[in-house]
């Protein structure tokens, strides 16, 4: 029971993640050490998993699958979702610097809790961060693309999001406004339950889970500390998303008005900018990417005692 209710937690902790804008639950899942677990989990959704569930086999299947390892993680990211949007809600609309901070010190800080866990530092490892850290940093000051409701375009915004939640340092939504069809499919779609719209997304979206966790399953059993070096490398290019002093910029249709989602403007990204002055939000600030540094430390801390 005890173990089931961390894994609960670790759930919240990536539904919480996906609820900041610009983040992965896949951070979550490295930082936290479930994420290799975690896609062998995915990939084990194949034909033999089908067979064993129209079978009725079902210890069976909850084995092969390590199904309540998943549902443990699934409730926790629907507790947080759930529970933790209004929150964050709050947060971002009256201390949006200092919330910024704290995760901008929690992720920074677990570069080098997960960068560690590379057995050797070879030319190719360090190769591989250098490429990860570049990749996310371009992405994050990529512009939007123009809106496509091609079917085969939409089968690959469908890959693209799913994929990019699993992986650390990029997310899903983000990726979904670079590829121009964030308003078309997570806001007009889902609103009007277009199933044009969704059913090749949903598509790619099924098909590039299973086909992404068999080749990350893969490349971790093959290439483990290239793996893990690129990854860091995603999320220390990320950091660069959660720097805690920003400005809103909002997502714009073809007219250059602004979009809307349940009346509220539609953030396209965030705009990187200076401290205004060394005030007391600014020390403030500071505070708390220090205790975002701390918190991971404990965590980590926490780990050791309990292997």
């Amino acid at each position: 029971m005890k173990e089931y209710i961390i894994l609960v937690l670790k759930g919240i902790g990536m539904g919480a993640a996906n609820v900041i804008p610009g983040v992965s639950g896949g951070t979550i899942a490295l930082i936290t050490g479930i994420f290799e677990r975690l896609i062998h989990s995915l990939k084990s959704f194949n034909l033999k998993a089908i067979k064993l569930l129209l079978s009725f086999k079902l210890k069976e299947f909850e084995t092969h699958t390590d199904f309540r390892f998943l549902l443990s993680i699934m409730i926790g990211v629907v507790i947080a979702i759930k529970s933790l949007a209004l929150l964050f809600d709050y947060f971002f609309t009256h201390y949006p610097v200092y919330i910024w901070a704290y995760f901008f010190g929690l992720v920074f800080a677990s570069v080098y809790f997960v960068g560690k866990t590379i057995n050797s530092w070879s030319i190719s490892v360090v190769i591989t961060f250098i490429i990860g850290t570049t990749a996310a940093v371009l992405i994050s000051f990529l512009n939007p693309a123009t809106e496509n409701q091609g079917f085969i375009y939409l089968i690959i915004c469908g890959v693209v999001a799913v994929c990019s939640m699993i992986l650390p340092g990029l997310s899903g939504s983000f990726v979904l406004i670079l590829l121009g069809n964030y308003k078309l499919v997570a806001i007009d779609a889902i609103n009007d339950l277009n199933t044009d719209v969704l059913f090749p997304v949903v598509i790619g979206a099924v098909g590039g889970l299973i086909a992404f966790s068999h080749l990350l399953s893969w490349v971790f059993k093959k290439f483990k500390d290239q793996t893990i070096s690129i990854l860091t490398g995603f999320i220390l290019g990320s950091v660069t998303i959660l720097w805690p002093w920003q400005e809103k910029k909002y997502l714009l249709d073809e007219f250059g008005k602004q979009i809307l989602k349940k009346g509220e403007p539609v953030i396209a990204r965030y705009e990187r900018v200076l401290p205004e002055s060394f005030n007391l939000e600014f020390f403030f600030a500071i505070g708390f990417i220090i205790f975002g540094i701390i918190s991971i430390w404990l965590i980590e801390l926490n780990a050791k005692k309990t292997n």
